[in-house]
């Protein structure tokens, strides 16, 4: 039997010193975890009673392994009961779980377990946990580091009667590496206020939680959208939880669907793809046997939000009952826990149609030129407590539609990156304001985010944001999808040139040649740019561990020639 929706008592937001309360307090009531499996169905029920009672059993077994309060423990963050027995155990424990990323679907298996092995020693872990189908693998990579223990959550020895510590609230509660870092990997610090902090402004203030809600999640749970979006923070507020493995929605995006109809939920997020993803299958696919009308907020993050995409799964479920005023448009990242603001509930996306030159400029200005414009999302205001602002390059605060870089400041900032006091002095100053590495505007007190400004392409004086190319392109060239698409910017002899990555599937050399020259035609037409074209295979484009491009990915492997010889 699945844990219920609802609890008879009126919903506690988070308002707890620590983790372990919050999980103590959710232990008294009905609602848990429901845990399914590859096919969409239930492996598990997991009331949140039961979850504490299994990690308060094991958390005396971690210390007996002759981990120490405050050392740090790998976890292979596999959609699975055994993850989150082994994150709340550590809680108890004292220990600080640094959840891991599961192989790519397409990656090498000595790849990843390099990339684990190199995680683990920046994260100066003294154990390594995994679930019961990796456990060859987690042997490889315990042989390659220096661990107490590396094994699955049986394996663990027994208790040796240690006394479990008091958790309190500054110490660390976790450790978020952030998207993508693979080479050089860098831990987020959060602390259980910091975390706190941030589940009391998501569920009280952002999502408004009720006694009623369900939440319903595919988000993996090495990422902070998956882990403190749907694992932490409905449990800070004793709501239940279905969790689906990302591989299931990869293979079958309606599962996703189908489980919000089976259970109710009315709490769900996704990237724009994933609600891309939806719409495409659905076009072949029956949904007459949807109900998506308890869906009240359906979320967006952990990527730019297009809103093409998300017109077309609104019109597609409405007549299944989703409502386009459900969207809710959100703004995060790992180093501030997960959210920084969230845009007011049942208004659904608010847009803003940009003029692309002047936005070039650093200047915000509306127009209806569809030609030369681009369409951005407004992503609410800073949640209670928290403080945004835009700055120029000088870091003078920007008026409102100044284009600038975002800065954040408040009660849900990391402490640090983990050993790495130098990058946390750049982007952390000592009065707590946070170089967010974003790029956008305010108005009317509402962020929009306009780019990442590592990935600006600056050209003959223009700033180009390289999202604008590549979704050009799949939007104007026939046979691209979303994701297809790489721009970046590379030295040459004079000045930086525009490359274009993108996965062809076959055809003859005569096809894929007008392909290319489709796609520079496209992009002068629309950007006057003019670009380098290089086809690549298929799957052939990089991702963060949270399924976005990776461009910085893409570019490296680029320049060193994993493409072929360069266009």
């Amino acid at each position: 039997m699945i844990t219920p929706t609802s609890s008879s008592r009126t919903v506690r937001f988070a308002d707890f010193p620590t983790l372990t309360a919050a999980l103590d307090f959710a232990a008294t009531g009905e609602t848990g975890i429901n845990l399914y499996s590859l096919r969409g169905e239930l492996v598990e029920a997991l009331p949140y009673a039961k979850l504490r009672e299994q990690a308060l059993e094991l958390a005396p077994r971690l210390l007996a392994t002759g981990a120490k309060p405050g050392d740090s423990v790998g976890l292979i963050a596999e959609t699975e009961g055994d993850f989150v027995r082994a994150f709340f155990a550590c809680q108890y424990a004292g220990l600080v779980p640094a959840p891991l990323p599961l192989p790519a679907p397409l990656g090498g298996r000595e790849a990843y377990v390099e990339q684990i092995a190199r995680m683990l020693d920046s994260a100066h872990a003294k154990l390594l946990i995994g679930p019961a189908g990796m456990k060859d693998w987690v042997a490889e990579i315990a042989a390659k580091t220096a661990l107490n223990f590396a094994g699955v959550l049986a394996d663990l020895p027994a208790s040796k009667g240690d006394a479990l510590p008091e958790v309190k609230p500054d110490n660390t509660c976790y450790l978020q590496f952030s998207s993508g870092s693979t080479r050089f990997p860098t831990g987020v610090l959060v602390t259980h206020r910091a975390l706190m902090a941030n589940a009391v402004a998501i569920t009280r203030d952002g999502l408004q939680v009720l006694p009623t809600d369900r939440a319903v999640s595919w988000l993996p749970l090495y990422h902070d959208m998956g882990l403190i979006g749907f694992l932490l923070s409905p449990m800070t507020s004793q709501m239940t939880v279905d969790l689906l493995p990302t591989g299931a929605f990869v293979r079958r995006p309606l599962l996703w669907l189908d489980l919000i109809t089976k259970n109710g939920g009315t709490i769900s997020y996704s990237p724009t793809f994933g609600y891309e993803l939806c719409a495409r299958r659905a076009e072949v696919a029956s949904i007459e046997h949807l109900d998506l009308s308890k869906w009240r907020s359906a979320g967006l993050g952990g990527d730019m939000i297009r809103t093409g995409p998300l017109r077309a799964f609104a019109e597609r479920f409405a007549s299944v009952g989703f409502s386009e005023k459900a969207f809710v448009a959100s703004y995060g990242m790992a180093e501030a826990t997960l959210a920084l603001s969230m845009a007011p509930l049942g208004g659904g996306l608010k847009t803003e149609r940009l003029d692309v030159e002047r936005l070039e400029q650093h200047e915000a200005v509306l127009t209806d030129d569809l030609d030369r414009s681009r369409e951005f999302a407004r992503n609410g205001p800073a949640l209670p407590h928290h403080e945004l602002e835009v700055r120029d390059e000088n870091g003078a605060v920007l008026p409102e539609r100044g284009v600038g870089r975002i800065y954040a400041r408040g009660p849900s900032l990391m402490r640090e990156y983990f050993e790495q006091p130098q990058e946390t002095a750049r982007v952390l100053s000592a009065d707590g304001w946070l170089d967010t590495g974003d790029l956008g505007y305010l108005i009317e007190g509402e962020i929009v985010i306009t780019g990442r400004g590592k990935d600006l392409i600056i050209l003959n004086g223009r700033n180009i944001w390289p999202q604008d190319l590549e979704w050009t392109a799949e939007a104007e060239v026939d046979g691209l999808r979303s994701g297809d698409v790489a721009a970046f910017s590379v030295p040459g002899d004079e000045e930086e040139v525009v490359v274009i990555l993108v996965q062809a599937r076959g055809g003859d050399a005569d096809t894929r040649a007008a392909l290319v020259e489709k796609i520079q035609g496209v992009l002068r037409l629309r950007h006057q740019v003019e670009t380098q074209v290089q086809l690549v295979g298929a799957h052939a484009l990089p991702q963060t561990s949270s399924g976005k491009l990776s461009r910085s990915k893409a570019k490296a492997a680029y320049l060193a020639g994993a493409y072929g010889e360069r266009a």
